[in-house]
């Protein structure tokens, strides 16, 4: 009986970039997920943007910033082909949002340059108000990404309906009761869980649409304006991602995913030559505060039995299952998240340190259970 010592469940970017680090480190690891390829989800639709966040400061800048910094040396260390270092310009979305520019320029800790409208029209961008250009960001080209990352580890199609533990190890089983076995198991689910109560983390999905566009335009650099607009790479101008938060996203959009983003990408630069490729659809997952997820997972219905209190306010020590880990809710940034993310949870799985309290889903638990208790 083969038993690895990390089985990562899902291949969307979080779950490749877990697997990956893990295997850096010497770990025998194998991924699994119930598509034979990876980045069949949300991490196939995203814009894939790699670059800084804008804003007055504050911790999740802070963090979004230090895990860009670390992706982009990343991929151009490890899979350059398929990260475009073209510079990103983040363009204001109206006269409001102009004016908030110079404020957050303080917080503009990687380096950029102010671009005029002049500036921008002579790159082909149609535009009034002036901009940041991040000359350090880029854009991945994300399925292929996620898939070159997949060529590199062992992977399995493999759909888990269940998880159990032993006491030593893990064993996971599908509908035909075929079993893998592993030490630790790292959880990279998405918006969809069905092995555990993790309702704590708050995981909710946002479907998203990208569309990608033989042109002959010439673009040398990606933009940012509600919508990505990446730079012309070989031939392929990509228009990406919607944030579409309704129940039912099919029926909003008609029938028709990408037709936002072509109306806003013809305001911003000439598209009449865009003859559509390919359109990607899926639903990208996020946490309730809009930090990543990771680390150890809460044993909820231990917590419930032994320490029924803490649904009333009190706070013990929480229980986690052993050796369980989750890498999820990585939201619109996922490729900028997951490497920096994963390289936290490998440390954490193999040397024990403790990942960072912005991260760590515990962080969560308490407001949740209290929040339950007061619910009708």
């Amino acid at each position: 009986m083969k038993i690895y010592d990390t089985i990562v469940i899902g291949a969307g970017i979080a779950g490749c970039c877990a697997a990956y680090a893990l295997q850096q480190r010497g770990q025998k690891v194998l991924l699994v997920d119930r598509s034979s390829s990876a980045a069949t989800g949300g991490s196939g639709a995203a814009g894939a943007f790699v670059s800084p966040k804008i804003g007055k400061g504050g911790p999740l800048q802070q963090l979004t910033n230090e895990a860009f910094v670390y992706a982009k040396t990343f991929y151009k260390a490890h899979f350059p082909d398929y990260f475009h270092q073209t510079g990103v310009i983040r363009i204001p979305k109206d006269e409001e949002d102009a004016q908030k520019f110079s404020m957050y320029e303080q917080y503009n800790d990687t380096h950029y340059t102010w671009l005029t409208p002049a500036e921008l029209q002579a790159l082909g961008i149609q535009e009034e108000h002036s901009s940041f250009l991040f000359d350090e960001a880029g854009v991945c080209d994300a399925p292929e990404l996620c898939n070159a990352i997949l060529q590199q580890i062992p992977f399995k199609q493999f759909d888990v309906n269940e998880l159990n533990y032993d006491g030593t190890k893990w064993h996971l089983l599908n509908a035909e009761c075929y079993t893998l076995n592993a030490k630790h198991i790292v959880l990279s689910l998405g918006y969809q869980n069905t092995l555990l109560d993790m309702r704590y983390m708050g995981v909710r999905g946002t479907w998203g649409s990208r569309g990608d566009y033989y042109s002959n335009l010439k673009l040398d650099v990606s933009m940012h304006k509600r919508i990505s607009v990446s730079a012309n790479v070989d031939g392929i101008i990509k228009l990406g991602a919607t944030h579409v938060k309704a129940k039912e996203p099919c029926m909003v959009c008609d029938g028709k995913p990408l037709a936002t983003l072509e109306q806003q990408a013809s305001q911003m630069v000439d598209s009449s030559d865009f003859r559509l490729k390919e359109t990607f659809c899926g639903m990208r997952s996020g946490s309730k505060d809009y930090f990543p997820l990771v680390g150890r997972v809460v044993d909820v219905s231990y917590m419930a039995e032994h320490h029924p209190n803490v649904f009333r306010g009190a706070k013990p020590e929480l229980k986690h299952f052993e050796n369980l880990f989750v890498l999820n809710g990585l939201g619109g940034r996922g490729f900028v998240f997951a490497p920096l993310m994963a390289q936290w949870l490998s440390e954490l799985i193999i040397n024990g340190k403790e990942v960072d309290k912005r991260v760590d889903p515990d962080r969560l638990f308490l407001k949740w259970a209290r929040k339950l208790h007061k619910t009708p």
